[in-house]
């Protein structure tokens, strides 16, 4: 679920759009924003960052805004990897809008969490607590709904998870609620949005292949064969979860 096999960025921009659409808005912001310092950025940063106190006031909309912000580049980057990384399983299984909703309701619900419970002059911005809402809906699927994922899945999933969870209340700077809520959010949504979904299957976005003899490579007993966990997936476990630690441990830094 978890090793990405498209053959070009064009590819992963057809098979997962929302994904695709979601990291882009990310290094978009960044650009204008960080990068370039435009002034345009600076009205976008003061009003889309999450602020305690002018939620009080009545801004409203920053339960959602902070989503797409982000402090600086690896902060974008890292979000955005860990979204181009567990999203699109996802995407592909709940389909567009239910993965939107889903990926939406779980960082408000964290940024909503954030506001109760840290004080008034509170700031903060980051996809993680959506990002972690996504561990959720895994984490579903592997207490509940265990046909929707494989075995080797369900291992790097819980594997990230309690490292993820203890990076959260060790690192300095990470906000700790939009983690743990994000999670939660993720875990109550998950029953909603995974009614008649199937597992993830690669063969679902694109069913056919064509070598230059037009010969189709699409093995039709495939779903016959008893499930195993991939090679590649053998091999690479190691610096999946190597990469992923490194990934959790920057995950978030407001």
């Amino acid at each position: 679920m978890f090793i990405r096999n498209e053959r070009s960025l064009k590819e992963f921009f057809q098979s997962y759009p929302v994904v695709s659409t979601l990291i882009t808005i990310h290094l978009i912001l960044w650009l204008i924003i960080n990068f370039l310092q435009l002034p345009i950025g600076r009205e976008i940063y003061q009003w889309g960052v999450g602020s305690n106190f002018m939620i009080y006031l009545g801004d409203y909309w920053r339960f959602v805004t902070p989503i797409f912000l982000h402090g600086d580049l690896m902060h974008a980057l890292f979000n955005s990897f860990s979204l181009a990384l567990f999203g699109p399983a996802l995407e592909q299984m709940l389909g567009k809008v239910k993965f939107l909703l889903a990926y939406l309701g779980a960082g408000i619900i964290g940024n909503i969490a954030t506001y109760m419970f840290e004080d008034l002059n509170y700031f903060h911005l980051g996809a993680s607590g959506a990002v972690f809402g996504l561990f959720g809906i895994y984490a579903f699927m592997v207490s509940f709904r265990k046909h929707l994922i494989d075995q080797g899945s369900s291992q790097i999933v819980m594997t990230i998870l309690i490292i993820g969870l203890a990076m959260t209340f060790l690192r300095s700077n990470i906000n700790i609620y939009a983690h743990i809520f994000g999670f939660i959010g993720g875990f109550a949504i998950a029953p909603l949005v995974l009614i008649n979904v199937q597992s993830y299957s690669p063969w679902r976005r694109r069913r056919y292949r064509y070598d230059d003899d037009d010969s189709i490579q699409f093995d039709p007993n495939r779903w016959n064969k008893k499930r195993r966990i991939p090679s590649q997936l053998k091999k690479n476990i190691i610096w999946i979860v190597l990469g992923i630690l490194v990934l959790l441990g920057l995950l978030s830094r407001f």
